[in-house]
């Protein structure tokens, strides 16, 4: 048996993956994470010879010694029930993280994809993803964190009025960029009368690269999938393009930029994430960053990549060879 955890709004890859593991012969269980203080009723057995996490869900029941592999694919806040008093609700939300947690923690010594801590690191500090890039020869823009406006102001002149800003984490979650976020925006000079504000909200400041097109590689395993961002529109961000001029390509990365992506995310930890580059206007390859839990149905859905097959292929494999 197979754990997935993810969240009741998700769709098409889960089913993908699902559907693959169960060609494969291996049973999976959807968890949604969302859902796990209203949806699902627990069971923790122990005494001195025996341990044992039962978790029956909608439709199904799951012995936490039933499960061989974890794909970690997304973990979302809890919902709470309508009629809780909102003087509990923190109680409420602590004591099932808790129980979450310990029925997660029954799981460690099987293989995930990702490790939930590696996962958790390398995708709450992407200043660590920027070092280990540029350590094992990818190309990174000059970057900056901060919340001093005089700093910003002069890393702007340093870069020749040519710098982009975007938030450290999304706003939401989505792989069509339908809902609500904050885009990687250029700075203009007028924005720098405003500096002062990122007392509330420090940013990230990077050099503009002009960019010949974009790239959205989903990596698993050792394997990469591709896809070219082809626009007519001059966007800073692909997630702001619309219309006919917006369209996913095949795309075959250099294996010379394949190795060094496969060394970085070893050396991060993932087996799985969607990693952001650019090829500049000059033919380099620009390392932008790695969500460990990126979305990757686009590239799918419109260039028929067997993104999700690889995923289930990938857990499997890795449970044989223990």
């Amino acid at each position: 048996m197979i754990l997935c955890l993810t969240h009741s709004n998700d769709f098409y890859t889960i089913d993908i993956v699902q559907a693959h593991l169960t060609k494969l012969g291996f049973p999976s269980f959807r968890l949604n994470t969302d859902e796990f203080a209203i949806g699902y009723e627990m069971n923790y057995s122990k005494n001195r010879k025996f341990e044992n996490y039962e978790l029956k869900g909608f439709s199904n029941t799951i012995k936490s010694s039933d499960i061989h592999a974890v794909w970690y694919r997304k973990l979302w806040s809890f919902k709470t029930p309508q009629n809780l008093d909102p003087d509990y609700k923190a109680t409420f939300v602590k004591e099932y993280q808790t129980y979450l947690q310990i029925f997660l923690n029954t799981l460690k010594h099987i293989p995930w994809m990702n490790d939930m801590q590696a996962d958790h690191t390398a995708g709450g500090d992407k200043m660590h993803q920027l070092h280990k890039a540029y350590s094992f020869g990818l190309n990174i823009p000059r970057t900056l964190v901060s919340n001093s406006a005089t700093i910003i102001r002069d890393f702007y002149k340093s870069c020749n009025a040519e710098v982009v800003m975007k938030l450290h984490g999304a706003l939401s979650k989505s792989m069509k960029g339908d809902t609500p976020f904050f885009p990687t925006t250029k700075l203009v000079e007028s924005d720098l009368n405003q500096l002062d504000t990122l007392a509330y909200c420090p940013m990230i400041f990077q050099e503009y690269i002009r960019k010949a097109y974009e790239l959205r590689i989903a990596y698993v395993d050792g394997l990469v999938f591709t896809g070219k961002i082809s626009s007519d529109d001059e966007k800073i961000d692909w997630r702001i393009a619309t219309g006919k001029s917006f369209k996913w390509e095949h795309y075959e990365l250099p294996s010379s930029i394949t190795i060094k992506i496969h060394k970085m995310m070893t050396s991060l930890g993932l087996h799985f994430g969607a990693i952001d580059m650019i090829k500049n206007t000059d033919g380099h390859y620009i390392f932008l960053e790695v969500n460990p839990q990126g979305e990757w149905g686009m590239l799918q859905k419109y260039l028929n990549y067997p993104i999700g097959e690889a995923i289930a292929e990938m857990l499997t494999k890795r449970i044989k060879s223990k």
